[in-house]
């Protein structure tokens, strides 16, 4: 039985038999564990497009049992794609870099796959001589003949969709050390198994691959790309074993590219497809709706006179954009905190997601560290630079300052993290240490919601007043000062001034330079940029110096960044965290349990949620977050000002039925709803289509257009979503309101007492999970759909005692129906 959730009953020729393979398949059926929610159903869609290829024998190493998976190959955009491989077992004691597989994304129109020229490879030092890199040098393998003449030592060109091909090895013009996602060494374990996660770029973030472009000599079709994997044994092409070193020679070479497995990969469509010539609605705000939105504008566009653009941006300058609007604001913005100017708007929940700190982290030992748990205190420490490492390169010359020298050098041997991860109980060296964790540069709501989660747990907020840890370990003095046990800032402020200074002897010349905290530990853009540079395995930190031609003569570089070392973690979004597949940190709720943000934990958490100080919008609150909920859990609003011209509300109002309707039907297909939300439940899906219907009403309106309790909104100022759900919590707002107040006059909607009260332990609020959104979780339908299963089965096969039956059964892929209309 398939765990894609195929599974096939071929005819057999005897009935008896196949009266039995029929049960025995729906037994298995019913009985096989389901995935959990609709966290699983997204992952389940993924494998509805992976291929499994299989090698081959080669002249020294036999790969015939190797089998490679690649869990997505459709409907991809900039994400990690999962691969998995079996079938050819490795010698743990032996040399390191060999049995393993060597991953690259390539373009090329070419059906049957690309050539060498074509792929992103090179460029990083992994292994040993040329293991990493696009040279061949001569005599090191018998087969290779395109690449063997000229001076110096020969390689392999890349050649880019448009532009002039590299001209040397080393050519970094298109890709780099830093950005390439060419994977050289993923080793094999010991009995034969391997798994990794594959970054793929879109013709945005590689356009020198051009996939996903809009290929217009193919009918304005994405452009296809491929992913080549080069499995590796223990010889190289001339036969050699290296006992030391393992490897050395390149995957371009002719012998090794000979066992390559091509994989093609199809992505979505790049770039703008909506006609310019459509009215602009413009929406800014904030990141925890980038990639929903991103899903829906095209569907937002089809049949619609206007086009949808969205700017992410800070939420309190989206909050000023719509509270004071000019002719030139955008007309929608999104929000985690309401907007309270003296503007009348609407506040339409659009979205479920949360914060959650992803990482990527190789070990020698296991391997891949796969779970961690990360308390209060010990994010406290990481956001205030209280690690002498997160601001340093600790050597001889440039020892612990001295304001930290009583605190763990870097989080690995902190006692409070080894009694949190066992794993980590044992002798650290310095290279385990994984660089100051990835936050964003800009304000944020999100950013807010993660000083609070600070403040409500004791032990962290004791230690931002500068009480010392169990162990001693004090919050660096340059943050104390900054007041953050009672401030939630927007930010995340870098405070700690220490330089530190390098030197370097260019011929008889000292040349100097300083890097301090924001080299040692830097910003990501955003939080989709810190779960890029995540997946890539390195924070991009800059603390070692070289030479260069500049008038300075010297510049900060950033670390080698190896593969089988390499370790990043940073607090991004769900979603980022979900499209590049990262691992996830458990966080410890008001419970003290700790939880990781599936669905089910952040409905869990929405359910519990207070008002804010306006009526009927919720607000972030980790003091509520108890009984299995996920304490970052936050919900984006659309607020949107009424007093816009009629065309442009009634636009934005179908952006939020949109939004509340079949955006929230989970999934990987442009239009749903990606990874890492949680789709809405009924009654924030109700205040929704309440909220568009007020919006397209306008300044105008009344209370007496709203629909009364019970009645489905969409009836008055537009078609509505066809939902036919009661009416909800009134959620429209006119006025900003006050904490308990009811909602502003001219706003409608029932009395907002009908929604969950925040903190109650009443069976609606503890139902209120996937359920809530309207329609039955992955689960209760696989769990529906398996037993019907089984009933239809178990008759066939007594039929088929009685004759002789044909039975293909093909388990469908479970849909929620959370969001559905």
């Amino acid at each position: 039985m398939s765990s894609r959730g195929r599974a096939v009953l071929t005819h057999l020729s005897r009935r008896t038999t196949a009266g039995l393979g029929a049960l025995l398949a729906a037994l298995l059926l019913a009985l096989v564990p389901l995935p959990s929610g609709a966290d699983r159903a997204q992952a389940a869609q993924a494998e509805d497009s992976a291929l499994t290829l299989s090698g081959t024998k080669g002249p020294y190493d036999d790969f015939s049992d190797l089998k490679v998976t690649v869990h997505q190959t459709k409907n991809l955009r900039a994400q990690g794609v999962a691969l998995t491989w079996t079938g050819r077992e490795s010698d743990p004691n032996g040399p390191k870099y060999r049995n393993s597989i060597q991953i690259m994304q390539c373009w090329g129109d070419d059906p049957a796959g690309p050539d060498r020229e074509q792929c992103e490879f090179g460029g990083n030092n992994a292994g040993s001589h040329w293991l990493s890199k696009r040279s061949l040098p001569a005599g090191t393998d018998p087969l290779e003949t395109e690449y063997a003449g000229g001076d110096g030592t020969p390689f392999v060109p890349f050649r880019p969709l448009e532009g002039e091909p590299t001209d040397s090895s080393t050519d970094s013009t298109y890709f780099s050390t830093n950005d390439t996602n060419a994977q050289p060494w993923l080793r094999t374990r010991a009995d034969g198994s391997g798994e990794a996660v594959f970054e793929v770029k879109t013709a945005i973030e590689a356009p020198y691959l051009g996939c996903g472009a809009l290929d217009t000599a193919s009918g304005q079709r994405p452009r296809r790309c491929w992913l080549v994997v080069v499995p590796r044994g223990t010889h190289d092409p001339d036969g050699t074993v290296n006992p030391s070193d393992g490897l050395v020679t390149s995957p371009l070479s002719q012998s090794n590219w000979n066992q390559r497995l091509v994989f093609p990969l199809d992505f979505g469509p790049v770039g703008n497809t909506c006609p310019a010539d459509k009215a602009e609605r413009r929406v800014i705000g904030s990141e925890l709706l980038t990639e929903a939105i991103t899903s829906w504008q095209a569907n937002l566009c089809a049949g619609a006179g206007a086009r949808f653009t969205f700017s992410q941006a800070a939420e309190d300058y989206a909050r000023r954009l719509v509270e004071n609007p000019t002719a030139t604001s955008p007309g929608l913005g999104i929000t985690v905190a309401p907007a309270e100017g003296a503007t009348p708007v609407v506040h339409a929940p659009v979205a479920v997601s949360g914060l959650t700190v992803g990482f990527f982290w190789e070990d020698e030992a296991a391997g891949q560290v796969r779970d961690l748990k990360l308390s209060p205190r010990l994010l406290a420490k990481l956001l205030t630079g209280s690690y002498p490492y997160d601001l340093r390169h600790i050597s001889f010359q440039n020892p612990v300052p001295d304001h930290l020298k009583d605190n763990a050098r870097s989080i690995v041997v902190d006692p409070e993290f080894r009694q949190l991860n066992p794993f980590f109980e044992r002798p650290a060296q310095p290279q385990l240490y994984p660089g100051g964790i990835l936050v964003q540069a800009g304000n944020s709501d999100a950013n807010t919601m993660v000083w609070r989660y600070l403040q409500s747990d004791p032990e962290a907020l004791e230690f931002l007043r500068g009480k010392p840890d169990p162990w001693g370990m004090k919050v660096n003095p340059y943050y104390q000062s900054l007041g953050l046990d009672t401030d939630s800032p927007l930010d995340f402020p870098k405070a700690d001034t220490t330089e530190t200074e390098l030197a370097l002897n260019d011929n008889g010349t000292v040349r100097k330079i300083l890097y301090g905290q924001l080299e040692k530990s830097p910003y990501s853009n955003d939080m989709h940029d810190a779960a890029r540079r995540v997946r890539r395995g390195s924070n991009g930190a800059t603390f070692q110096a070289a030479l260069d031609s500049s008038p300075q003569g010297i510049k900060l570089v950033a670390e080698e960044n190896i593969p089988g070392s390499r370790r990043a973690y940073g607090i991004v979004d769900a979603a980022s965290a979900a499209r590049y597949q990262l691992d996830l940190a458990a966080l410890p709720n008001a419970d003290g349990e700790y939880v990781k943000p599936s669905a089910e934990a952040m409905l869990k958490a929405v359910a519990r949620m207070p008002d804010s100080t306006v009526a009927g919008v919720k607000t972030p609150d980790p003091r509520t977050a108890k009984n299995g909920a996920y304490p970052l859990t936050a919900v984006a609003y659309a607020v949107a000002p009424l007093d816009q011209p009629a065309a442009a509300r009634e636009d934005y109002a179908r952006l939020i039925r949109y939004a509340a309707g079949a955006g929230q039907t989970q999934g990987l297909t442009p239009g749903e709803l990606p990874p890492g939300y949680a789709p809405l439940p009924k009654d924030l899906r109700d205040r929704a289509l309440i909220a568009a219907d007020r919006l397209v009403r306008g300044p105008a309106g009344d209370a007496a257009a709203t629909p009364p309790a019970g009645a489905a909104p969409g009836g008055a100022g537009g078609a509505g979503t066809g939902d036919g759900a009661a009416g909800g919590p009134g959620a429209a707002d006119g006025a900003a309101g006050t904490a308990g107040a009811p909602a502003a006059s001219g706003t409608g909607g029932p009395d907002a007492s009908a929604a969950p009260s925040p903190g109650t332990g009443s069976p609606g609020v503890a139902r209120s999970g996937l359920a809530s959104s309207g329609g039955l979780t992955p689960r209760e339908v696989l769990g529906v759909v398996r037993w019907v299963l089984l009933g239809v089965l178990v008759v066939g096969a007594a039929a088929a005692l009685a004759g002789p039956v044909l039975l293909r059964l093909s388990a469908r892929r479970a849909a929620t129906a959370g969001g559905s209309p």
